[in-house]
């Protein structure tokens, strides 16, 4: 793949983490040192698997709104994070303005990043001095995620970083050893390997049927919200069918972390 220009940005679909990602210093090396090889972006728009609302919603602008801490039973500290980036109200204007006809878009000033949006920014760009805007997944039907990322492209031509923050496999209720260091299922490392090839193939029509043709299903996807943000990264692509980088593989808890980075 192409390294983006410096007049676009690149657009990411990354394995995000649960908080306790923070403390894993090989993780956090890996996202450092992608950070560290991107354009420095001038915004950063985020959907993430924690946000599924129809219609599509656009986040809070306003820094002032506290984290949306959207997980329970983790050690206190986690709900101590903070993450003050500033607020992005034109992007917000630009994101509804860019949606199709017929595409319902609502504002909800109350929610502000969860946990897929934050935990890896607060690693990737620590100060919090880009602002930064999420958005919902209206559906999780990968091609209509497509056609939403399609018309986000342009906003890379402008500084905006999109990000899809999921996971490459999710398959919680199937973990029999959750620990970090664990040793991954099968259908974990199957389903891993099928997308590496997928992505090194440029095989949109066949992440698109992921449900259906990929190994390890339904284990490594019980649910495929998990799965869905890689669909708007390749939708804004410039190129879906272009060959990604993926500069972050591994697993994490049994669970696959691959991620990319599409011109």
């Amino acid at each position: 793949m192409n390294a983006p220009t410096a007049d676009r940005m690149p657009a990411l679909f990354l394995s995000h983490g649960a908080p306790p990602l923070v403390d894993d210093e090989r993780w956090v090396g890996q996202l450092e040192r992608l950070a560290a090889d991107l354009p420095r972006p001038r915004q950063i728009l985020v959907v993430s698997a924690h946000w599924e609302a129809a219609p599509l919603t656009i986040g809070a602008t306003d820094s002032r709104v506290p984290l949306t801490y959207d997980f329970w039973g983790f050690p206190d500290r986690y709900y101590r994070t903070t993450y003050p980036s500033p607020g992005a109200p034109d992007l917000a204007d630009r994101v509804a303005g860019l949606m199709p006809l017929g595409e319902q878009v609502h504002r909800d000033a109350e929610r502000r990043l969860d946990h897929g949006a934050y935990v890896p920014l607060t690693i990737m760009y620590p100060d919090a001095d880009i602002p930064v805007l999420q958005m919902s997944m209206p559906t999780l039907d990968p091609a209509r995620l497509m056609r939403l990322g399609e018309r986000l492209t342009e906003l890379r031509d402008e500084g905006v970083l999109i990000i899809g923050s999921g996971f490459t496999t999710h398959g919680l209720p199937f973990l029999d050893d959750p620990s970090p260091g664990a040793t991954p299922p099968q259908w974990s490392v199957d389903f891993d390997e099928w997308t590496r090839e997928r992505f090194a193939a440029a095989d949109v029509d066949g992440l698109l049927d992921f449900a259906h043709r990929a190994p390890g299903m339904p284990y490594a996807h019980p649910r495929t919200e998990h799965f869905a943000p890689l669909f708007v990264t390749l939708g804004a692509a410039t190129r879906a069918d272009a060959v990604p980088e993926q500069p972050i593989d591994g697993f994490w808890m049994g669970l696959a972390k691959r991620s990319i980075v599409t011109a």
